[in-house]
């Protein structure tokens, strides 16, 4: 049998596009409409945004546990989150988890190390580009990284915040993030881009994106899919 996926959610679009992800590919490893079976929890985005805000790692982290708890109480046997910002805290949960993580991080440089990438741009919330989510594990992967400007950070930040996690997808925003991914390509010397908040694959792909995209959200997504039906990520 198939193991059981618990998603740790915390913005609703990019954890439904990861929810989607599953559901739809894992046709491809186990026969028509099969997949999975697939839980979610996901307590009120304003709770998550007010302990970042306040540099709160440790009330993140609760919050994340306290999903984890709910996730394994019905039975999940392993879990997901798909939300780059907050894995920030998950070093503050792994230790009290009832169940294992996979890091979506660990996905996005593998992916970049297959895939022959050097040098990766960087986007995302103002929480996860200032952070090492990231830095560490590109770095332990011989990869190189470039954050985003400060302006560019807080343009593709208003983006995510204001508009994405509520939805809303404008043609100007998206051709404002290709304009960021474009310098840091001719500027920085980046040979891919990882679209490090699980909603900015809404607004960029590989057709519209002047670099290679990691869509952490769907490589998160498989990798879940392969550890539920074969054992490994």
């Amino acid at each position: 049998m198939p193991q059981h996926i618990g998603i740790v959610a915390c913005s609703a679009e990019g954890a439904s596009l990861c929810y989607r992800t599953i559901c739809v590919e894992g046709a491809q490893l186990m026969g028509p409409h099969a997949h999975p079976e697939v839980s979610m929890h996901t307590p009120s985005l304003a709770d998550y945004v007010a302990c970042l805000d306040r540099g709160d790692l440790q009330g993140v982290g609760a919050l994340m546990l306290a999903s984890a708890r709910k996730l394994a109480a019905i039975g999940a046997d392993f879990l997901i989150c798909p939300d780059n910002t907050i894995h920030q805290a998950l070093p503050h949960v792994e230790a009290q988890s009832p169940l294992p993580w996979l890091h979506i991080a660990d996905t996005v440089a593998a992916q970049a190390v297959t895939r022959g990438f050097h040098r990766l741009a960087v986007t995302g919330t103002r929480w996860l580009v200032d952070s090492e989510v990231y830095p560490q594990k590109l770095a332990a992967c011989g990869l190189e990284y470039v954050r985003p400007s400060a302006a560019e950070c807080d343009a593709i930040n208003r983006i995510i915040m204001d508009e994405l996690v509520y939805g809303i997808f404008k043609p100007e925003s998206a051709a404002g993030l290709r304009q960021v991914v474009a310098r840091m390509k001719d500027e920085e010397g980046c040979d891919a881009v990882v679209l490090g908040c699980t909603e900015l694959p809404l607004i960029m792909d590989d057709a519209s994106s002047p670099l290679p995209t990691l869509d952490s959200t769907r490589l998160l997504a498989r990798a879940a899919l392969r550890r539920a039906v074969q054992g490994h990520d």
